[in-house]
């Protein structure tokens, strides 16, 4: 008899990789599609509601753009990403929503406090984290004109995780014009492909306007095609304002190519790899460094010194800290559901009488039923939100049999509000960044 065969290290890997799929990783996934699908379904609803409302036909354009722009086609295209996109190193960064952005043409060698240390000297700012007040002001300096120094930059993704910082370097005061470069830091023991090690990767692009991306829809910044300009402009700042700094160019480290990052903007580049050495630069001793957490869509935080929070920020805080922004979306939409229907029992009790009161008992019970599932999603409970995810599906559903098979149409008088609103607790609720929470604190109750 032959002795079975050992697996080698690579059929293990893909054997591995074969594993049987749980019920409810299914689950998840067919939320997270069916959410998407919904989402342009109601953009649909909301164009054609559109024609019918005339001369307000412009509001309705503008929720549809909302819609399909912010919730639609991102979650598009993130199903799409998860299907074709390779997840591994390709000297290409990633947006939120999983679409190919700009190319990394940078390395450095060297601490994080040297990294700060010869970016500053060189004329660099550091640009603010992605918050609430920080989003703002960016809107009201755009809408004004007006310089915002510090403007946060949006998020890109490598080594699957956001940038840990961004500094940049406005153009004339210009907010819709402005040099910036995005850092990872290199998982330890990781090296470039070639074997070459570093310490640090940076994606420079520069900023010429402000415009619609070609693959959302949203409003975003537009780059200058040729990133090996501002690829060279940020070496030959650091290089100017300290000789300490060293410079090697690993050449054809790509093939040079011509692509189109997250925003459908054209860049073409040389393939050619700089590091820039800072080993031999000494960094000032001082605290002004950037915090590498941001309030953002990865279910990081923004870590604030406690003598800044105020008592009543320090409930917030926590609570920020703790649960990402599409769980605390999420949980209020799903409460304004519960008071909609609230007040839709009030109007049954008044137009049915004894009938009214039976339909009201049953509906009270599945108001009681979506308050506590609302109590246990906030406290990160895994099965509260397959739950919440579940009666949310049964409700779109329940819509859509009676609109493509009864005919009945879906209007902003009937029930265009509850769908939307359905939809929405989906979206937020299927997101990766809830997904994992839950999950992390579910394995931490155990």
């Amino acid at each position: 008899m032959k002795a079975p065969k050992r697996r080698t290290a690579v059929q293990k890997s893909s054997f591995q990789m074969r594993r049987h799929i749980s019920i409810i990783e299914l689950l998840d996934r067919f939320f997270f599609v069916f959410s998407g699908v919904a989402t342009l379904w109601l953009g649909v609803l909301l164009f054609m509601e559109g024609w019918n409302v005339h001369w307000a036909y412009w509001v309705y354009f503008v929720v549809f753009w909302f819609v399909v722009a912010y919730l639609g086609l991102p979650r598009l295209h993130r199903i799409l990403s998860y299907i074709y996109s390779p997840d591994y190193f390709i000297g290409r960064t990633r947006t939120t929503d999983g679409i190919l952005g700009d190319p990394v043409n940078l390395a450095f060698r060297g601490s994080e406090s040297q990294l700060h240390a010869a970016m500053k000297a060189a004329g660099w700012v550091c640009a603010d984290e992605i918050t609430a007040k920080s989003t703002w002001k960016m809107i009201i300096s755009t809408l004004r004109r007006k310089s915002y120094l510090n403007a946060p930059v949006s998020t890109a993704f490598l080594f699957g995780r956001r940038q840990d910082f961004a500094y940049q370097q406005e153009v004339d005061g210009s907010p819709s014009q402005r040099h910036h470069v995005r850092f990872w830091h290199c998982p330890k023991g990781w090296f470039l492909p070639g074997g070459h090690k570093v310490d640090w990767l940076a994606s420079g692009t520069y900023d010429k306007s402000i415009g619609l991306s070609l693959f959302t829809l949203q409003v975003t910044h537009k780059i200058d095609e040729n990133t090996d300009i501002e690829r060279d402009y940020i070496i030959d700042s650091v290089l100017a304002s300290n000789k300490k700094v060293g410079l090697k160019i690993i050449e054809d480290f790509s093939t040079g190519y011509h692509a189109r990052n997250g925003g459908g903007d054209s860049f073409l580049t040389d393939g050619n790899l700089p590091i820039v050495e800072l080993k031999n630069i000494k960094p000032k001793e001082d605290n002004d460094h950037p915090q590498r957490a941001g309030l953002i869509l990865d279910n990081t935080h923004l870590v604030l010194p406690e003598s800044e929070l105020t008592p009543a920020a320090e409930i917030g805080d926590a609570l920020w800290r703790k649960r990402p922004l599409q769980l605390v979306a999420g949980t209020i939409v799903m409460i304004a559901i519960v008071v909609m229907e609230v007040f839709q029992v009030f109007q049954e009790i008044m137009d049915y009488g004894q009938f009214g009161m039976l339909f009201a008992s049953i509906v009270i019970l599945i108001v009681s039923i979506e308050a506590a599932l609302i109590f246990f999603v906030v406290r990160g409970s895994a099965m509260a939100r397959l739950a919440s995810m579940s009666v949310a599906t049964f409700m779109i559903l329940n819509q859509c049999i009676k609109f493509f098979i009864h005919h009945e149409p879906i209007t902003f008088g009937n029930s265009l509000v509850s769908v939307s609103l359905h939809i929405g607790v989906l979206l937020a609720l299927s997101s990766d960044e809830v997904r994992r929470f839950v999950y992390k604190s579910s394995k931490k109750s155990l």
